[in-house]
C-alpha cells in the first residue's frame, strides 16, 4: 500500500497519513491540508 503525503500550508510541514490522528496538522493544529500528488507521469494511448 502506498503512503499518502500531506502538506500543511500554515507551517509547511510534510507528513504521511500514518502520522495523522485527525484531519489536522500534527505540528501546528491547522485544519487545511493539501494532498501531494505523486511525481509519476501517466502514459495515455491516443489510438
Amino acid at each position: 500500500m502506498d503512503l499518502s503525503y500531506y502538506v500543511c500550508p500554515k507551517c509547511g510541514k510534510r507528513f504521511s497519513d500514518e502520522e495523522m490522528e485527525f484531519v489536522r496538522c500534527s505540528y501546528c493544529g491547522g485544519k487545511v491540508l493539501f494532498k501531494e500528488t505523486p511525481p509519476l507521469a501517466k502514459k495515455v494511448r491516443t489510438d
